[in-house]
């Protein structure tokens, strides 16, 4: 097996989805997206004042229990003001752009949905445990679950990039994520009165500190369709091959003990800068990973000659 076959370097594939989930571009569409919403949102009102694009998609317990399931992630493409949504925004640029090179624009895109969709769950929970019988449940909308499911999974790849707050203070990023957290923690177990729905934050904190430690990737979850379709639909071949004596093959010649090590030596640390390749990006390597690569590739490209 050549490098380039490997599941690290498989691209996105061409077609549709392939072009708009290009490198950096996933991101993109999800601010593009969260915009036009909220301009949905507050150009479309009704006589009494209120939006039917936020009263229709915003995250309401009744309504989930009344089995429309689709608010637990639509919510996250609502957001209450322009401070709102521009620095939810803004940090899922900041953060989000990276992340999705790492991880390929498809895995960064199911990230962030279940992101959202988790920290939804973990806010019905809570309303449930803790709320008192009879009384209105709260509604909840903004992308700042998912968002912050970005902040920690970042932050435990980058713990001491500077980050600067208000663009003068600069912090490492482990701080800022454990500053939020402490925050959101204080709020929720303190009972604290606030118009912040704490437990989704918590809710997307947590998924990404377990989508990391679990090592779990949401595009393997996925079933190949298109592989699937591909082979379903292949037309069944059949060869002639005119008869011809059989001639006895001479048995082929064993790799010798060494040459087996040395394959396997090689193939153990392809294997380890793979890995370190999915998990931080090609800028992570170092010369002497790149070069080891390109050898690797070439030994490969000859056993297959």
């Amino acid at each position: 097996m050549g490098i380039y076959d490997r599941e690290y370097y498989r691209g996105e594939g061409s077609g549709f989805l392939g072009a708009i989930m290009g490198q950096g571009k996933v991101t993109l569409w999800l601010i593009i997206i969260n915009a036009l919403v909220f301009l949905l949102q507050f150009g479309w009102v009704d006589q009494n004042g209120r939006s039917p694009v936020t009263e229709y998609l915003q995250l309401s317990v009744p309504a989930i229990a009344h089995g429309q399931v689709w608010r637990l992630l639509t919510y996250a493409f609502l957001h209450a003001s322009i401070l709102h949504i521009v620095f939810n925004m803004w940090f899922l640029w900041m953060f989000g752009n990276e992340l999705e090179t790492m991880y390929s624009a498809k895995e960064f895109l199911g990230f962030y949905l279940i992101a959202a969709v988790f920290g939804g769950l973990v806010f019905l929970v809570a309303e449930y445990l803790t709320g008192i019988p009879g009384r209105v449940f709260p509604t909840v909308i903004g992308a700042s679950g998912a968002v912050t499911a970005v902040i920690i999974l970042y932050a435990i790849h980058f713990p001491y990039r500077p980050i600067y707050l208000f663009f003068l203070l600069p912090v490492p990023m482990w701080a800022l994520a454990v500053f939020e957290v402490a925050v959101d923690s204080f709020v929720f177990l303190g009972g604290v009165q606030t118009t912040t729905a704490v437990a989704v934050h918590l809710g997307g904190a947590a998924f990404g500190f377990l989508y990391y430690k679990t090592g779990l990737r949401i595009t393997n979850l996925v079933p190949d369709i298109r592989g699937w379709r591909d082979r379903l639909t292949r037309p069944r071949l059949r060869i002639y091959r005119e008869e011809r004596p059989r001639v006895a093959a001479p048995a082929p010649s064993k790799p010798s003990a060494a040459a087996r090590d040395v394959d396997e030596h090689l193939e153990a640390q392809v294997d380890a800068v793979l890995e370190k390749v999915a998990r931080y990006g090609q800028n992570s390597l170092t010369e002497h990973e790149r070069q080891l690569l390109l050898r690797a590739s070439e030994v490969y490209r000859k056993k297959r000659t």
